[in-house]
C-alpha cells in the first residue's frame, strides 16, 4: 500500500514538473528561512570538543543577523534559535508555511581525521558515493522521530527507488540552488580562505519538500582538528556567516533584477 502510495506521488510531481518546469513561481527574495541543522537530543557529528548541533547554530545566527541588519526588506525566519530538536519535515514545513523563496540549512561535515574544506549541496540524486554517503549521515536524524515512514510518504532508506522522488521535488528550482550554492562555495574560498571541495547534489530529507531553492551547506569537518579550531572560533564562524551573507547578497541581486 505504501508503494503504491508513493508511486501515485511521484507520478503527481512528475505532471507538475512538465507543466512548469522553471518552477511554480516567479519570484523576489523578500522572505529567507534559516535552519541551523540538528539540535536538542540529535548532536549530530562530533569533533574532539565540539558538537555539530552547536557550531551550525553559531553560524546560522551570525548569518541571520547580517541579513536582519542589512536587509530590511527581507523577513527572516529561524527553525531554531536555541538548543531543540525539530524533525526534519518540520523544518521544511516552516519554509512552505511562510512562501520562503530561499532556505539556507547550516551543517557540518565528518570523516577522516584528514578530509577537510567545504561543501554545498542541492538536491539532486547521490552523484558518486562520497555524496551518498553524506546525505546518509544527515538523514540519519530521521531515526530520532517517532513515525518517519507517514512523516515522508512511505520514506525507506533501504529502498533505492523512494529517492527519485527527491530530485522530482526540487527539479523545479534547481538552476537558482546551483547557482545561489556556487556564490556560496567561491565566496568560502575568496573570504574564509577555506578550501572548497564543490558544489554537489544528494538526496536530503531536510530538502526533498521544500518549494523554492534550497542549499545544505556543509561548513567544514569537525573531525578535522584544524577546522574544527577554525569553525568553533568567533573569528572562524563570523567569516563564514560573512561568506554567505555575500554570496546571498549576489544572489539576490540577480534575483531581484530577473524578477522586474
Amino acid at each position: 500500500m505504501k508503494k503504491i502510495k508513493f508511486s501515485i506521488l511521484i507520478g503527481l510531481v512528475i505532471l507538475l514538473v512538465s507543466v512548469n518546469p522553471l518552477g511554480l513561481k516567479a519570484y523576489k527574495i523578500r522572505t529567507v528561512v534559516i535552519d541551523a541543522g540538528h539540535g536538542g537530543h540529535d548532536s549530530g557529528c562530533l569533533g574532539a570538543a565540539a558538537k555539530e548541533k552547536d557550531v551550525a547554530l553559531q553560524i546560522a545566527l551570525a548569518f541571520g543577523k547580517m541579513l536582519e541588519t542589512n536587509h530590511k526588506d527581507v523577513k527572516v525566519i529561524y527553525t531554531r534559535k536555541d538548543d531543540r530538536f525539530l524533525e526534519l519535515h518540520q523544518r521544511a514545513s516552516i519554509a512552505n508555511k511562510n512562501n520562503a523563496d530561499l532556505f539556507i540549512s547550516f551543517h557540518l561535515n565528518s570523516a577522516s581525521s584528514q578530509a577537510h574544506g567545504t561543501e554545498t549541496f542541492t538536491q539532486g540524486l547521490h552523484v558518486t558515493g562520497a555524496n551518498l554517503e553524506v546525505s546518509k549521515r544527515e538523514n540519519a536524524s530521521v531515526l530520532l522521530e517517532s513515525d518517519y515512514t507517514a512523516n515522508y510518504d512511505g520514506f525507506d532508506p533501504k529502498d533505492p527507488t523512494t529517492h527519485i522522488i527527491f530530485e522530482l521535488f526540487q527539479s523545479a528550482y534547481r538552476n537558482q540552488s546551483i547557482r545561489f550554492a556556487e556564490k556560496i562555495e567561491t565566496n568560502f574560498e575568496k573570504r574564509a580562505g577555506r578550501f572548497s571541495r564543490g558544489v554537489k547534489q544528494a538526496g536530503f530529507l531536510v530538502l526533498y519538500r521544500t518549494t523554492m531553492p534550497a542549499v545544505l551547506i556543509e561548513s567544514g569537518f569537525l573531525t578535522n582538528r584544524n577546522e574544527e579550531k577554525f569553525l568553533t572560533s568567533p573569528e572562524g564562524q563570523q567569516k563564514m556567516a560573512e561568506s554567505v551573507y555575500q554570496a546571498f547578497v549576489a544572489y539576490k541581486a540577480e534575483i531581484d533584477k530577473d524578477g522586474k
